[in-house]
C-alpha cells in the first residue's frame, strides 16, 4: 500500500520561505542590510517553481516589477525583462539586493561624472546576486541581453508605494 500523500503545496511555500528569510535578512543593520538580503535570496533562485503560481506577464515596450511582497519598510518583486530589455543608467536612493531567477542578466556599471561612462560589466546567470547601499555614485544599468525572458527578484528599502521616486535616481 502507497504511503499517504498531501497535495503538492510546494510551490506558495517555497516562495513563502524565501521571503521569511529576506523579512529576517531586512532587520539586519542598516550597512550590512544590502548583502545580509541577497544572501537571503540567493539559496531560492534556483528554485524552478520559486515563482508558479504568481501571474508574472512581460510587457513588450520595457521590463515591468511585479509586487511579490512588502515588509517594513521594504519590497520585493520579481522584475521580467524580455530579450533587449534594460533599466536607465541609474544610482539608488535606497538599498537593494536583487538575484537571478531565470535567464542572464548584465550588469553594467559606471563611473560618476557629468555624464557616467561605462568602466565594468558582470554578466549575472541565474543564482546569481548583487546588492548596494543608497550612493548616488554607484551608477549602474541592467540589462536583458540574451535571447530569452529574464526574470530577477529585487528587494528595495523602501514601500511599494514609494518605488516612483525612491528607489531610481536616473542619470541617463
Amino acid at each position: 500500500m502507497a504511503p499517504l500523500t498531501r497535495p503538492d503545496s510546494s510551490a506558495s511555500t517555497r516562495l513563502d520561505a524565501m521571503l521569511r528569510d529576506i523579512r529576517l535578512a531586512a532587520r539586519t543593520q542598516l550597512e550590512g542590510r544590502p548583502a545580509a538580503v541577497a544572501a537571503a535570496i540567493a539559496p531560492h533562485l534556483d528554485d524552478p517553481k520559486l515563482l508558479a503560481g504568481k501571474d508574472c506577464p512581460c510587457c513588450p515596450d520595457r521590463y515591468i516589477r511585479h509586487l511579490l511582497d512588502e515588509g517594513d519598510g521594504y519590497a520585493v518583486v520579481a522584475l521580467v525583462w524580455r530579450p533587449g530589455q534594460m533599466s536607465p543608467v541609474h544610482a539608488h536612493r535606497t538599498w537593494c539586493a536583487l538575484g537571478v531567477h531565470r535567464g542572464v542578466l548584465s550588469e553594467h556599471f559606471f563611473a560618476p561624472g557629468e555624464t557616467p561612462c561605462p568602466n565594468a560589466v558582470h554578466l549575472r546567470g541565474r543564482g546569481a546576486v548583487s546588492h548596494g547601499p543608497a550612493d548616488p555614485d554607484l551608477i549602474h544599468r541592467i540589462a536583458n541581453c540574451g535571447a530569452e525572458v529574464a526574470v530577477s527578484i529585487h528587494v528595495y528599502g523602501v514601500p511599494f508605494r514609494d518605488f516612483a521616486e525612491g528607489v531610481n535616481l536616473v542619470l541617463a
